[in-house]
């Protein structure tokens, strides 16, 4: 089984969910994404794994939320198309909830850790 583990070394959670996985002895690969973000392709399809749109996937309480040229107004309008909101991830990867844990073609986010047992 292949886990890769989207994380963000000062986010609680995130470090609770490797704790989690490693616990269940979960052989992770760790991406601090913060470091090597993911690319739009890889956004789409965690995305798509994760059967969301892209605008659910966004921090919207990060100051490069509006750094990026976003505003929630916008947002709740659907102002933004899902490859505007990506491209925003991919220049400001702060903007990416955390963390996100992908395993056999899915994909689940760690908030609360627990839910991505049900994927691995």
């Amino acid at each position: 089984m292949s886990v890769t583990i989207y994380h963000n070394p000062r986010c609680s959670k995130s470090r609770q969910t490797l704790e989690l996985l490693e616990e269940k002895s979960v052989d992770t690969s760790v991406v601090e994404y913060l470091n090597t973000p993911p690319d739009a392709e890889t956004l789409k399809e965690i995305i798509r794994m994760l059967g969301i749109e892209a605008k659910q996937l966004l921090r919207t309480h990060e100051d490069e939320f509006k750094q990026a040229g976003l505003d929630k107004q916008g947002l709740a309008n659907d102002q933004f198309s899902e490859d505007q909101i990506i491209e925003a991830m991919v220049k400001f990867p702060k903007l990416i909830e955390r963390p996100i844990v992908v395993s056999n073609g899915k994909a689940a986010i760690g908030r609360p850790p627990s839910l991505v047992l049900d994927i691995i």
